[in-house]
């Protein structure tokens, strides 16, 4: 998709995987030949700074309770199938994000966290999960862990590569399962999130109108991000 003209020459948004290697050397190949001044991350200070420190932060029963069991649950259970597919094609969850950071340290650019703070993205998620939905995750974590093959042919999964950033069809398909099926996730954790990082990115593109900026976002969150900004009149 393009973007309007006056945001195309200076914003390029790459969609990633958390777990591909591909997405790490686009990056890479990214700051190489846009040059950008600033690179923007779907990351928030908390996370940001859990990426980078090797010490694993010990979680308290307030925090527990400060975004809600259900959004506390929903963390682990991502956390750990993360883990268990990155070790599988041998990536760390987040390494792009990561390799990101790093560059932008190394080559002195400025670095702009855009994504919504994860305990408000959380405790929002835990408000707003149905019990339909509950039961859709129940079944579908099930139906993964005993019917996997199946349900990876029924998704149109089968010769899925987790090594490389899904192809658009594939994310559109997908994206719309998810919002489907599991609409107030959807909202909370895609469609909130993206108006919240366009805010972001719109106030950058103002306060810096001659400066290229790289932002770097899920895979799933590009399309949606980049329709809102074809709304937006950054130049005013």
């Amino acid at each position: 998709m393009l973007l309007r003209k006056e945001i195309k020459m200076t914003l390029k948004i790459i969609g990633t995987s958390h777990i591909a290697q591909q997405s790490v050397d686009e990056i890479k190949k990214a700051v190489k030949e846009e040059q950008p001044e600033i690179i923007a991350l779907e990351l928030d200070l908390q996370r940001a700074s859990a990426l980078m420190s090797e010490q694993k932060n010990k979680v308290k029963f307030s925090d527990i309770m400060r975004i809600g069991i259900k959004g506390y649950l929903f963390v682990k259970v991502g956390q750990y199938v993360q883990q268990k597919l990155g070790k599988m094609v041998g990536v760390a969850p987040g390494s792009e994000m990561k390799t990101a950071l790093e560059l932008a340290r190394r080559e002195k650019l400025q670095i702009a966290l855009i994504d919504q703070p994860i305990q408000i993205t959380l405790k929002r998620f835990s408000k707003s999960l149905t019990w339909r939905e509950k039961f859709h995750f129940i079944s579908d974590f099930f139906k993964g862990i005993f019917f996997r093959k199946k349900q990876m042919k029924e998704l149109g999964l089968e010769n899925f590569d987790l090594t490389k950033v899904p192809a658009e069809k594939m994310i559109e398909k997908m994206m719309l399962q998810t919002k489907q099926r599991y609409p107030s996730i959807y909202k909370t954790l895609v469609t909130d999130r993206n108006q919240y990082m366009v805010r972001k990115l719109v106030k950058l593109l103002r306060a810096h109108p001659d400066k290229k900026i790289l932002a770097i976002v899920g895979a799933g969150h590009k399309k949606g991000m980049e329709k809102l900004l074809l709304k937006v009149d950054v130049v005013r």
